[in-house]
């Protein structure tokens, strides 16, 4: 990456950041997050990594029980043993920094590009893509091209992936063949990304545009359905990289707000863990070792990996 690029690349990290932290001054850590504790709650979340001077918005855990994270200021790929382990370089992305991350049935890692300032006219550009990470190998192959953006990612059972962009309209659709359909659904401010068990549903966080959590129909995608709905100073709270739990409920990082919560049903939600300010993303860890299994962990903007104290998966 060119040096004129790399500077834009960080002036738009810097002023989003720099919006998130005004926000979180005005939100404070109790929104959101005025709904009670789930049942068997922690505690406040714990650092668990750190990666100065990176801004984190991917996180993906392997069967190994190994997290790998995603750089937007850098376009680095990372990976840790486990926690409390350093966190080293794996991979880089082509261009425009670091994306979501989801892992494809053959085991190969996706990483998300194009985040830069080109994601604000992403929907008229397509400059975004996907790269295939082989994560033993470490090699890195071209997946897709011509994505309005990538911050969002979602893999089916059959191989074809979602991708979203939280500052278009557009979600694009990778299918198994490799084609590239990037208007699938028009959704504003589709974020975080995740299909459920039996993939009938896309389930996304509604970050800047009428914030909130909803999901989409995969056989309708005209036909979202909204789970939950922010006003007042939790419209500031900026719902992010979602997940879900063993039940198929969806948890969700409020990075502005400083919580992460759960929503047990549409319009009823509580929460699981705070502290956990900037955080861009979650998800629960796999096998019994490292970043292992009923434990949820997120990651930043500020560069850090937290465990999220709380109930299991």
């Amino acid at each position: 990456m060119n040096s004129s690029k790399t500077g834009r690349m960080r002036s738009a990290v810097t002023v989003v950041a720099a919006v998130l932290m005004s926000v979180s001054s005005v939100v404070g850590s109790g929104t959101a997050a005025a709904a009670p504790d789930c049942a068997a709650v922690g505690g406040r979340s714990a650092v668990v990594a750190k990666i100065p001077g990176s801004a984190l918005e991917g996180l993906a855990v392997d069967a190994s029980g190994r997290a790998y994270v995603t750089d937007i200021v850098s376009g680095r790929v990372y990976r840790i043993d486990a926690p409390g382990q350093p966190a080293y370089p794996i991979a880089k992305v082509p261009s425009g920094g670091g994306g979501a991350l989801a892992w494809m049935p053959d085991g190969t890692l996706l990483v998300g590009y194009g985040a830069d300032p080109r994601v604000f006219v992403g929907d008229l550009v397509k400059a975004a893509g996907i790269v295939r990470l082989d994560v033993e190998s470490l090699v890195v192959t071209p997946f897709a091209t011509g994505l309005s953006a990538a911050n969002g990612l979602a893999v089916a059972a059959d191989g074809t992936v979602y991708a979203t962009n939280d500052f278009g309209s557009l979600i694009g659709r990778i299918g198994p063949d490799g084609s590239v359909d990037p208007a699938w659904a028009r959704f504003p401010s589709a974020n975080g990304a995740v299909l459920d068990a039996a993939g009938q549903y896309l389930y996304v966080s509604r970050t800047f545009v009428n914030p909130g959590v909803s999901r989409i129909p995969i056989a309708n995608p005209s036909a979202p359905q909204s789970l939950l709905n922010l006003s007042g100073l939790d419209s500031f709270a900026a719902p992010d990289g979602l997940t879900l739990d063993d039940a198929g409920r969806p948890v969700i990082p409020l990075n502005a707000g400083g919580s992460v919560v759960r929503i047990d049903s549409p319009g009823s939600t509580c929460v699981i863990g705070t502290g956990t300010r900037l955080t861009s993303v979650v998800v629960y860890g796999r096998s019994e070792q490292g970043f292992s299994s009923g434990r949820l962990f997120g990651a930043g903007f500020d560069g850090v990996v937290r465990e999220i104290p709380g109930p299991t998966a």
